[in-house]
């Protein structure tokens, strides 16, 4: 079957004589109707993906050459090539059909080409993602090693001094360790050793040290279900005692009295 014609029979571009030839060729050979179908799939495919709503004016024009230039067969048919010197001219017909299926053929090349770019193009975004997802795991690891880095530097630094805070009457079960180094400035929290219940959304743990009987906030934390790490709280050289409060979220100029969940002093 020659060259462009099944593009051709999709686009509704060939004469009745040349259809009904397709249609018995497709009913007598499997690998034709196939081949037929994979053209109607990857022109609807293309005309999906490159869809461009045009404003009416040039709407108007494009359907007006389209109709022009495939319903009216004179735009082919009357054209001959006239060349000097005993050269012959080809047929009317023959031209006709030479630059139909020349088009039919550059057409099929076109959506070819425009599915792999699109599939190209879907891979490397693919790429892309994991590359970022990479990057993303890459640095939560980082941190989760200079975090567990800043642990072990706690457990073995003798200049750190750990109290356990215990309850108040408010709640004589809670509890809560904390290592302070006066020498380096630095408070944690173990949260392993938390025991408090669990806070809302809209209420935060708040740590504070006491010094010259004046209350310094340390900042704010919360307890969940799986609080298993030690915290860094902010930083004092100086410190009588240290507590915590339960706080509205995002912690208080000065400690509710009445909310204190544990106290302790060295």
């Amino acid at each position: 079957m020659e060259t462009g014609i099944l593009e051709l029979y999709v686009l509704g571009d060939i004469s009745p004589q040349e259809k009904l030839q397709v249609e018995e060729m497709v009913a007598k050979h499997p690998l034709i109707k196939a081949e037929l179908e994979e053209i109607e799939l990857s022109m609807e495919l293309f005309a999906q993906e490159n869809a461009i709503e045009p404003n009416e004016a040039l709407r108007s024009r494009i359907l007006n050459s389209v109709l022009t230039n495939f319903n009216d067969d004179s735009t082919f048919s009357t054209v001959a090539n006239k060349i000097e010197d005993n050269v012959i001219s080809l047929p009317a017909a023959k031209s006709s059909s030479f630059y139909k299926y020349a088009f039919a053929a550059c057409l099929a090349l076109l959506l070819a080409s425009g599915v792999a770019l699109i599939s190209l193009y879907g891979k490397l975004q693919d790429s892309y993602t994991q590359i970022a997802t990479l990057q993303t795991n890459n640095q939560h690891f980082a941190n989760q090693v200079n975090f567990k880095e800043g642990e072990l530097q706690v457990l073995r630094d003798t200049s750190f001094k750990f109290l356990k805070l215990q309850g108040t009457a408010h709640s004589p079960d809670a509890g809560l360790t904390v290592a302070w180094s006066p020498a380096r400035k630095k408070v944690w929290i173990d949260l392993r050793s938390l025991k408090m219940p669990v806070n809302d959304s809209t209420h935060q743990y708040q740590l504070w040290a006491l010094v010259g009987g004046k209350p310094v906030d340390l900042g704010v934390f919360d307890k969940t279900a799986d609080s298993t790490d030690m915290k860094e709280m902010k930083s004092t050289a100086l410190a009588d005692a240290f507590a915590v409060t339960l706080e509205p979220k995002g912690g208080s100029v000065s400690p509710t009295m009445d909310q204190m969940m544990v106290v302790g002093k060295f």
